[in-house]
């Protein structure tokens, strides 16, 4: 069986099938995987250290069977960090080899908690998750320029990145002091406003047949134990898409979110840098004590 031997940052990792094609549109074989998360490590790991990590695995590729990983599988290495959480021990991708570890394990997907391990409970940004019920990408733009324009009106800084497959997620860095019910209160304040002034747009109907056409805002999946997808982490998509941070200026008419795959954020980030800095090493966290007084005033 074809194997690799590798040396990262003094953790020698086998590397099983290098050769298999993980992306056969790409085509994309593991090894090429591998070496793509090696030079997307030093924006991955920012946001992803100490955080409960869930991955989805593809042992045979995009196409193949998949399954849904939290606890550390029995074989790992003992110097993968890990965090407990309730009943599960949950890996944390705090560095180079454990990320290359995972990537010969095929987790093609990396989905993060709104929390850190080292101050459970107390998530370090509000989030806000938009998707599409049909077709087009151009609603969920619109959607996504209405919310900044409210969280610009409230005096907080926001981030936008793509999912990695069909919608986009705003994030705002606050100080992580707060329970995820406090955020749930100033989330679902905000997604109400928003479907009270935009009906035809946007709904917080979590049944996909009730939605019609609409923009599906989502401040449910902000909370403990569920996770989002990573920025940079591709997903599992026929062209390698990775979930992207973008500027705000390039929600316009035509973007499209398979625009950006393995094949152009190198390029992208020598380019911009990492537009997600301002959520994953913030300058400033805000303070949300003036916001929920408000917010508990309106009842």
């Amino acid at each position: 069986m074809n194997k690799r031997r590798v040396l990262v940052e003094g953790r020698e990792i086998l590397i099983s099938n290098p050769d298999k094609i993980l992306y056969p549109d790409v085509p994309l074989t593991k090894w090429d995987w591998i070496l793509h998360m090696t030079r997307l490590a030093p924006y991955i790991l920012p946001y992803c250290r100490n955080r409960y990590l869930t991955t989805i695995r593809y042992p045979d590729g995009v196409n193949g069977k998949f399954f849904y990983q939290k606890n550390i599988p029995e074989h790992a290495p003992d110097w993968i960090p890990t965090a407990k959480n309730g009943d599960i021990v949950y890996i944390l991708l705090n560095d180079v080899p454990t990320l290359v570890y995972l990537a010969n394990l095929a987790c093609l997907e990396f989905h993060v908690s709104f929390d850190r391990a080292d101050n459970p409970g107390c998530p370090t940004e509000l989030v806000f998750d938009l998707d599409p019920s049909v077709e087009g990408f151009d609603a969920v733009m619109e959607v996504a320029l209405w919310t900044k324009e409210v969280l610009d009106q409230m005096g907080l800084t926001s981030v936008v990145k793509t999912s990695g497959a069909t919608g986009l997620q705003i994030y705002v860095p606050i100080s992580p002091q707060y329970s995820f019910e406090e955020t749930r209160m100033i989330n679902r304040f905000i997604a109400r406003y928003l479907a009270e002034k935009h009906p035809r747009r946007i709904t917080l109907e979590r049944s996909v047949k009730q939605r019609g056409d609409k923009v599906y805002f989502d401040y449910l999946q902000h909370w403990r134990g569920k996770s989002l997808t990573a920025p940079y982490s591709t997903r599992a998509r026929a062209h390698a898409t990775v979930s992207t941070p973008l500027q705000w200026e390039e929600l316009r008419p035509g973007l499209q979110p398979e625009q950006f795959t393995l094949e152009t954020i190198h390029s992208r980030l020598e380019q911009w840098g990492d537009l997600f800095a301002p959520v994953s090493r913030p300058n400033t966290r805000h303070s949300l004590k003036e916001i929920l007084r408000f917010v508990r005033q309106q009842g």
